[in-house]
């Protein structure tokens, strides 16, 4: 299949699963090695989860299948270009290539608005709109440290 193939698959799981007024209008697929290793579709509001983006759920669907957490052999399709939680996860799961459809000033048109997000993203955490207050790092860095030592950690 070729990227456009894909990427109309991104398209067609997004238009079907948000035709009920549920999910948003949003698909993705993980492919690895030229099979589908994971589809999702927007799921926020069905599932009572913020995190239940098409991109995530395809990337753990992906994950699950093929057993591990590193997708680098893969490439994410999606109907519209990730958000910026979405992107992270992609970073995460080590995936090299995205290719996507809308973009991220088209899903705000319709009320998708991550800018605010991408925005508070590039701020310190003392200068974001969400309170957040440090504490108790002299304990954290010791559990970080106890991993750095373990020399059966899994790295990832």
């Amino acid at each position: 299949m070729s990227d456009l193939l894909f990427l109309r698959r991104a398209i067609e799981l997004a238009r079907e699963h948000s035709a009920g007024g549920r999910g948003g209008p949003f698909g993705a697929l993980v492919v690895c090695r030229g099979e589908v290793a994971g589809e999702g579709w927007n799921q926020v509001v069905e599932e009572a989860d913020p995190t239940a983006h098409a991109e995530i759920k395809a990337i753990r669907e992906a994950a699950r299948r093929k057993g591990t957490h590193l997708l680098d052999d893969c490439v994410l399709y999606a109907s519209c270009e990730p958000c910026p939680m979405c992107l992270a996860a992609i970073y995460w799961a080590r995936i090299p290539r995205v290719v996507f459809a809308g973009r991220s000033e088209d899903a705000g048109a319709v009320g998708f608005d991550d800018a605010v997000i991408a925005r508070e993203l590039r701020l310190s955490w003392e200068e974001r709109r969400i309170e957040s207050r440090q504490a108790l790092r002299e304990e954290a860095l010791g559990v970080l440290q106890e991993w750095k030592e373990n020399p059966e950690r899994e790295e990832y």
